[in-house]
C-alpha cells in the first residue's frame, strides 16, 4: 500500500467495505509547547515511519481475506 494513492480495504470472504481492525505503528516528530501551568499543545506533527502491521475484517474477522485497493479516480 503507497501513502500517496487513496486506498481502501476489502474483505474477499464477505464483502465487508466499512469496518476492519487496524494494527499499525505509527513514529512522528512534533513540537511540544508547556505553559507554565503544565498544560500541553502539541503542534507541528510530522510522520517519519507509519507501517500497517495486520488489517482484519471485523465482520467475519478474516484477516488473511483482507485487500488493499485503489480508489477509482472521482469524476
Amino acid at each position: 500500500m503507497t501513502d500517496d494513492l487513496p486506498t481502501r480495504y476489502r474483505c474477499t470472504k464477505c464483502g465487508n467495505l466499512t469496518r476492519f481492525d487496524v494494527t499499525e505503528t505509527l513514529r512522528t516528530r512534533s513540537f511540544h509547547h508547556f505553559t507554565l501551568g503544565g498544560d500541553v499543545q502539541i503542534e507541528e506533527v510530522e510522520t517519519l515511519a507509519h507501517d500497517i502491521e495486520s488489517v482484519s475484517c471485523r465482520w467475519c474477522g478474516s484477516g488473511d481475506g483482507v485487500v488493499s485497493e485503489a480508489l477509482a479516480d472521482p469524476v
